[in-house]
């Protein structure tokens, strides 16, 4: 991979990162389609996993002090074992043949389980991060289960899991800095999780290769979100949101259609 090519996609990590601050997306949601354009698609999940743990620990190291022992635990123990599980099913789903072949403009594509399936996760969660009728969805304390099966198993299989430990975090009786608190730790449990089984998949895709860009990317991204955090108010800008989940959409549309 050329210097040019590490650029862009540092670039492109970092201003993603910075953009989420604006946007009201999560990390997760926004970056992994974007690294989607540069790397398949489970590479880019597990490249996102990377950067979204990372900038996790940053965060546990200041707040983690207030986590709600008894909320992790029904939270967070459920949520680990269904990201183990949807981090397998992706892996999985990886390697399965290719659904279809089409031609477009002289050029051939091919539409993989893996590609459609995320791809389908993707325009959902973006259409759920705008909808303001979910973000009115919450669930009681008796769901904390359910919320950290759902929670954990979308996180291991698309990298997504903040939208729903949201939904059934929000209503389980926490004070501000618990919630945030918790949260976090139940998202880095979740990440490293999923690390762990999608390291495999790393060392089969030759990534050690390719390092610098590994390690570049990533710094970027937990560049932009800290610069992010530091110097710009988090203000969600209803434009700039919508904006952002179009341009989801339309990667995700491309992604599905295996025109990326």
């Amino acid at each position: 991979m050329s210097c040019m090519e590490i650029v862009i996609i540092c670039l492109a990590a970092f201003f993603t990162a910075v953009l989420t601050f604006f946007s009201g997306f999560g990390l997760g949601t926004i970056l992994a389609p974007v690294f989607a354009i540069f790397f398949p698609i489970d590479i880019a999940i597990a490249l996102t996993g990377v950067v979204h743990f990372s900038n996790n620990l940053f965060k546990m190291a200041l707040v983690g002090k207030n986590t709600d022992k008894a909320v992790l635990i029904r939270f967070g123990v459920p949520a680990i074992l269904a990201s183990f599980i949807g981090a397998w099913l992706l892996l999985k789903i990886t390697v399965l043949p290719t659904l279809f072949h089409y031609e477009l403009f002289g050029k051939d594509f091919e539409v993989t389980p893996v590609k459609l399936i995320i791809s389908i996760l993707l325009i959902v969660f973006s259409l759920l991060e705008i909808s303001p009728s979910f973000q009115k969805v919450q669930f009681g304390k008796n769901k904390l289960v359910l919320g950290g099966v759902l929670s954990g198993f979308f996180g291991g299989l698309s990298g997504i899991q903040g939208a729903i430990r949201s939904a059934f975090l929000i209503k389980s009786g926490l004070s501000k800095e618990a919630y945030i608190a918790t949260g976090v730790v139940i998202a880095s449990l979740v990440d490293f999780t999923r690390l762990t089984v999608y390291a495999s998949r790393f060392t089969s895709a030759n990534l050690h290769e390719n390092l610098t860009l590994l390690i570049s990317a990533t710094l970027s991204a937990i560049a932009g979100a800290y610069f992010g955090k530091k110097l710009l108010k988090k203000v969600t800008l209803r434009s700039i949101q919508l904006i952002v989940a179009i341009m989801l959409i339309i990667i995700s549309i491309a992604l599905g259609f295996g025109l990326i």
